[in-house]
């Protein structure tokens, strides 16, 4: 197979259907062919991200994720998508051990916020405390002139309820809890945006996206991105 990519997921694996799901939907298909060649690396016995973050005596990530960037590089795909937020906490090393490039999932999301809400100010993260903490989205927000806004600690508890608990544990959507955790960031904490910066954020948003509430999905950004590569490089390689 020539002129694909490589997506290294099960972080976690409802997470990841869901992205194979909005990538497949939003690919412009009208028969088997026009979809994109891709291999699935559905890693789901990766150690959690969050756990290693929060204590590094816990079992780390990147160990078995170096050996897929490795395995994976043989291979030569086009490049690599990690739809998992809290895995770029270790990106820079993981880019290191490859020539091939790597989406950069966080990035890619502060860079569209603009086609999402145009005049935002102050953008808010809610995601795991891994991700809270390592600051992976901090930077990147700061550098692109916004104001970061991060939830308070009863709203983070509540958005690890809501992931773990919930979605992880019982691949279910409590809606209620979701909209009320945007509501706080909003309504609250005056976000002009919410960045949702966990993948399990994107189950919730496709299962309960009926708010008013403005969000800008990592996931699908992470899938349009995709997709724009994969077609761009389609196209050259039939030149």
């Amino acid at each position: 197979m020539k002129n694909f990519f490589t997506i290294i997921g099960g972080m976690g694996t409802e997470a990841t259907e869901v992205f194979i799901h909005i990538l497949n939907e939003r690919t412009p298909a009208k028969r088997d062919q026009d979809y994109l060649d891709y291999i699935l690396v559905n890693h789901a016995t990766v150690p959690d991200r969050t756990d290693y973050i929060l204590d590094h005596s816990k079992p780390d990530p990147f160990i078995p994720l170096a050996a897929d960037i490795k395995q994976q590089s043989r291979l030569h795909p086009d490049f690599f998508v990690i739809p998992c937020n809290t895995a770029h906490y270790r990106f820079d090393d993981l880019q290191s051990m490859t020539d091939i490039p790597i989406l950069h999932m966080p990035r890619e999301t502060v860079k569209d916020i603009p086609n999402y809400v145009p005049n935002a100010k102050r953008v808010g993260l809610i995601a795991t405390k891994g991700t809270l903490h390592d600051g992976i989205y901090d930077q990147e927000i700061k550098n692109a002139g916004y104001e970061l806004v991060k939830p308070d600690e009863k709203t983070a508890d509540q958005t690890m309820e809501l992931i773990y608990d919930d979605i992880k544990e019982k691949n279910q959507v409590d809606a209620g809890l979701y909209h009320q955790i945007l509501s706080t960031m909003v309504n609250d904490f005056s976000c002009d945006i919410v960045v949702l910066g966990c993948t399990e954020l994107s189950v919730a948003q496709q299962q309960a996206g009926d708010h008013p509430y403005p969000v800008i999905d990592s996931q699908t950004v992470l899938a349009n991105r995709t997709i724009e590569l994969a077609l761009k490089n389609r196209r050259q390689a039939t030149k």
